[in-house]
């Protein structure tokens, strides 16, 4: 897979996709993330990328001209499987959305800034919108940067165990049972008897119970 994200500010990504399980897909060869700064693509010459909006109000709003060329560009060296807006009012990202996003081969992503890009980008380039929340953010780096996580995650030969992104909450109906590790006892709290007992049938029935628990009070709290 190949993700281009598109932002004015490419040093926000440095740590974050340079570390743990992203890291480790690039270097084995799974996937390819590129960075483009938006100024490069400016065409005027202080490199501006945000203008007034027509018709009054607050805060600017980023040309089209910029983020069109660099998707031109990109374009004219391979086919993209969808090109992304990350928005507030997109679609919500969910697991299943994820899911289908990992199988595809390439992305890209366009981090939006200040009051947002000029709709005709929207309108007739961006085949996809998608939001982590509904809340509004500085601009939609960190979003590009979970959706990235939350794809690649699943792209087989990511994960050393691939069964792990299987098992994680939302995969299916219920959400994930309670995990524990050592030591047995911390500070006097003692890991679930059932879970040291050996018994396969029994742990996987406990998770199970927990699991629809789990599921059940989501459930209740998002009513």
């Amino acid at each position: 897979m190949r993700v281009d994200i598109l932002t004015l500010f490419p040093g926000m990504f440095e740590g974050f996709l340079n570390q743990s399980i992203l890291k480790r897909a690039q270097t084995k060869g799974i996937v390819e993330l590129h960075i483009h700064d938006l100024r490069n693509y400016s065409q005027d010459k202080h490199k501006n990328v945000d203008d007034y909006a027509f018709g009054g109000g607050a805060g600017m709003v980023m040309m089209a001209e910029p983020i069109v060329l660099c998707i031109e560009e990109l374009c004219a060296e391979r086919s993209y499987d969808e090109i992304i807006f990350m928005s507030p009012d997109g679609e919500l990202l969910n697991q299943a959305m994820a899911n289908q996003l990992s199988l595809k081969n390439n992305l890209i992503m366009i981090c939006g800034r200040y009051k947002g890009i000029d709709q005709r980008v929207r309108d007739h380039w961006v085949s996809m919108e998608i939001s982590i929340g509904e809340y509004v953010l500085t601009g939609g780096e960190l979003a590009a940067a979970v959706v990235s996580d939350a794809i690649i995650r699943l792209i087989p030969g990511v994960l050393s165990d691939e069964s792990s992104a299987l098992s994680d909450s939302f995969q299916g109906e219920l959400l994930d049972a309670p995990v524990y590790t050592r030591p047995e006892n911390f500070r006097g709290h003692i890991v679930p008897e059932v879970l040291l007992s050996g018994d396969h049938k029994k742990i996987d029935e406990w998770r199970y119970e927990q699991s629809l628990k789990k599921s059940e009070r989501h459930k209740q709290a998002e009513e």
